[in-house]
């Protein structure tokens, strides 16, 4: 069986609620450089190997200026997409068949490890039931206490992700999912998924979402891949033990100086 191809779409928009304007927010590197989060995100798509293309899909001329000065792709989609995979959905319909499969390495996550963009397209191929590939890294105690101090502090956090025996997402959610008790959260890696940002679709499944409309869940929790689950669309976790870094998402201005301090400690100009 040949291997699926597949390409990479950034999604970005600047009216975001929570951190309007997120995405020209300057991170500070290892040599002291300063790259705006939509630049950090695309230099990590361009670290995967085996994309047939990157593009960044935006709907605000702001950020399609950065990305076409830093010398990046754009393809422009609507306002009214109602989230990021729902811009994927757009931007791959303008571009045509370029790809088996759309690997949506969202804007806030430039701490994700490209290897495991090729690892969602394999588990595709292997897993031909499922219409998604999504990662779920097992939590270091360093992430552990990251979304347990956002929660009680009443932020917005990273996500966390709860899997079934043949590999499957059962929910997704920004609570720190499962509980633990006392004795398994002071474990030197507790028993927690952090969902990373990334997510492998075949276009079909793009179809079925948009075609399905929000619901409830999605509405909730602010999480755009609950719709999957709604439907009953089966989405396949990658999982790996904990990371070399803690993949902390840019979803708060707090998160600004602890994503600089990792950048500084990998050595990410």
């Amino acid at each position: 069986m040949t291997a699926a191809s597949f390409a990479i779409i950034i999604p970005a928009r600047h009216a975001s609620t929570r951190y309007p304007g997120k995405p020209l927010v300057p991170l500070v590197g290892a040599t002291g450089e300063a790259r705006t989060l939509i630049r950090r995100s695309w230099d990590c798509a361009m670290r995967v190997e085996g994309a047939v293309g990157v593009w960044v899909a935006t709907d605000d001329e702001r950020i399609a200026r950065e990305v076409e000065g830093f010398g990046g792709q754009v393809v422009m989609t609507s306002a009214s997409c109602a989230n990021g995979t729902e811009r994927c959905a757009q931007a791959i319909a303008t571009l045509g068949p370029v790809a088996d499969v759309v690997v949506n390495l969202q804007g806030d996550a430039p701490l994700s490890p490209p290897e495991v963009v090729g690892r969602l397209v394999a588990r595709l191929d292997e897993d031909r039931e499922a219409l998604v590939a999504t990662p779920g890294v097992r939590a270091s105690r360093g992430v552990y206490i990251h979304l347990v101090e956002d929660q009680a502090q009443g932020r917005v956090g990273g996500t966390t992700v709860v899997i079934d025996r043949h590999g499957r997402a059962l929910y997704f959610s920004k609570r720190v999912i499962p509980h633990l008790d006392a004795a398994a959260s002071a474990t030197a890696f507790p028993p927690v998924h952090l969902h990373l940002g990334l997510y492998a679709y075949r276009r079909s499944a793009l179809e079925a979402y948009c075609a399905a409309g929000p619901c409830e869940l999605e509405a909730l929790e602010g999480l755009e891949q609950l719709r999957f689950l709604y439907t009953g669309l089966p989405v396949s976790v990658v999982t790996s033990e904990p990371l070399e870094w803690d993949a902390i998402e840019l979803n708060n201005p707090g998160d600004v100086p602890v994503i600089e301090r990792i950048l500084r400690e990998r050595g990410i100009v």
